[in-house]
């Protein structure tokens, strides 16, 4: 009965989606001029904090050279 009534409401169209417009707290919190300066610079990127992904990728690409040196130790 739960997945006639879910499929009937997939087909009816009920569940649209997300706002077809985004809203963001920074535009509406500051004037534009502040929101020009806030571009970063590639160069200078020192205030940056990584993210978990990053965090991950470091951390695997430590395990792969460890993998190829045991290997090329060890056999």
């Amino acid at each position: 009965a739960d997945c006639n009534q879910l499929g009937f409401n997939l087909r009816s169209n009920i569940f649209q989606g997300g706002p077809l417009e985004s809203q963001s707290l920074m535009k509406d919190s500051y004037t534009p001029d502040v929101i020009q300066k806030a571009i970063r610079d590639p160069k200078n990127w020192h205030g940056r904090r990584t993210d978990e992904l990053g965090k991950w990728h470091q951390k695997n690409a430590l395990n792969l050279n460890l993998q190829k040196a045991l290997e090329d130790k060890y056999g």
